[in-house]
């Protein structure tokens, strides 16, 4: 059957429920045709009307060797010709598995100690939270099962794992959060500090806020903690000076997990392997996906610390066999892909590349947009940033969310070639581009992005707002 581009787009309107997109405006045409999407190439994918675009999120934070890697492809197409399917229940493994866990497993922040496999961010965090429930239950604290999260923190749209999610627009009318699930205060210094409270002193605060939390509801029904290093879909938002110092003694202290949600910031985004290593954090139990296998194959991981690991073994005489699993746990074509993946991080030192193109990338930022007025703070590490933008820099007065000023500006950047994601808490304009990313490259993002923002503050100018 031969299909042009409008029967590909009007089938498409008629049969897929995307994700996040406004239903009835997509259904009645009002948001236009969808973006077909045909081939990539480095940092820069095109579209079926030839149009190219820079990525300058790596499709949603996660094509970190980016586009048209054919290394990936072959790895791929070897194994689903050898095998392209078994399961792991019951002892089950396949080479390319075995290789990739013990490979995550030396590579790992911490002491780890196991992989389990999913297919997603949302699933390995559901994941994680039955390990919280299944080790309290082994070591005989079935209490210990209330698990805290941070409001701005974004850890899926499962039920459990939406329910972590602490932003409300994921809980509207889907009966989220559910019971068990708390939230504590988002370590954001711009909006969060006091009056003249540093960075270090906000810190303590927020530390001092979640053991009150957890003395409020005892100690003994926490099981965990779990937050991003840091804050992605919040904000691209790095930690105040001594936050992960601070809440981990107040996690050690009380006997509470730490469940560090990498997904993210796995494999090299913040300019180190992972972002527990970047903030000196000692996670008990690791959440991966995204750079895994650089979205090349849906995978994603659950790493088990040897003192969670430990307890489950122990228990196995007495409850029996692991009772947890899916039918594409540790696929072995995606088993191949992060290997595959993973010889390139490492062959090309990636998280390299975004310590040295991202500390020229964060500079360019605060150079061209920290003195706008209309810009309240640029923040980033590594190769992730954000620029968020305010009605009143002196007062710290957001403009009012009819004016749409992240999405305008976004759109704006698209308009001009740049992909640059309008962040959903707040007007801010984020950007996450490939760890293949060079120099030049960050020049062509910032360029389009200030051109971006410069159009849309003549719009507001024209519009009569005081900027």
């Amino acid at each position: 059957m031969t299909t042009n581009l409008t029967q590909i787009a009007e089938m498409d309107r008629n049969s897929v429920l995307h994700p996040f997109t406004q239903l009835k405006d997509f259904a009645s045409g009002k948001m236009g045709d969808p973006t077909i999407v045909e081939t990539g190439k480095g940092i820069r994918i095109q579209d079926a009307h030839g149009n190219q675009l820079i990525d300058g999120f790596a499709g949603l934070y996660c094509v970190n060797i980016g586009y048209g890697r054919t290394e990936v492809a072959e790895a791929i197409s070897r194994q689903a010709f050898r095998l392209a399917y078994y399961h792991t229940y019951a002892a089950h493994t396949t080479d390319e598995l075995a290789i990739l866990s013990d490979r995550l497993v030396r590579m790992a922040p911490g002491k780890m100690s196991k992989v389990f496999y999913g297919m997603s961010g949302s699933d390995a965090n559901e994941t994680q939270a039955k390990l919280v429930w299944y080790y309290n239950n082994l070591r005989g604290k079935p209490n210990k099962k209330k698990i805290i999260s941070r409001e701005r923190g974004y850890h899926g749209c499962s039920v459990v794992s939406g329910s972590m999610t602490g932003m409300s627009f994921y809980h509207d009318h889907m009966d989220l959060p559910r019971a068990g699930i708390l939230h504590t205060g988002t370590p954001h210094h711009y909006w969060g500090a006091e009056a003249g409270e540093t960075e270090v002193e906000f810190s303590r605060r927020r530390a001092a806020e979640l053991e009150a939390l957890i003395l409020k509801e005892d100690p003994d029904t926490i099981g965990a903690f779990i937050a991003e290093p840091v804050l992605g879909t919040g904000g691209i938002t790095p930690p105040p000076q001594g936050y992960w110092s601070a809440v981990q003694d107040v996690l050690k202290k009380y006997d509470i997990l730490l469940i560090a949600d990498e997904v993210i910031t796995g494999f090299g985004r913040t300019g180190s392997m992972f972002g527990s290593l970047h903030y000196d954090i000692e996670p008990d139990l690791i959440t991966v996906a995204k750079g895994l296998t650089s979205a090349y194959f849906p995978l994603s991981a659950s790493i088990v610390g040897e003192k969670v690991y430990k307890v489950m073994e122990e228990g196995a005489d007495r409850v029996g066999a692991f009772s947890h699993g899916y039918t594409y746990s540790g696929h072995p074509i995606g088993a191949a892909a992060a290997n595959a993946v993973l010889d390139i991080v490492e062959k090309e030192n990636l998280p390299g590349n975004a310590r040295e193109v991202g500390a020229y990338f964060q500079a360019q930022l605060k150079e061209k947009f920290a003195q706008l007025p209309i810009v309240g703070e640029v923040r980033g590490v590594g190769l992730m940033g954000a620029i968020e933008f305010v009605g009143d820099r002196e007062k710290k007065k957001r403009f009012d969310p009819s004016l749409k000023v992240g999405a305008r500006v976004s759109k704006a950047a698209r308009d001009r070639g740049l992909i640059a994601r309008a962040m959903p808490h707040g007007d801010i304009l984020g950007f996450a581009p490939p760890l293949v990313t060079t120099k030049a490259e960050v020049d062509e993002i910032v360029a389009i992005a200030e051109a971006a923002v410069r159009s849309v503050m003549d719009e507001l100018t024209q519009a009569g707002e005081k900027i």
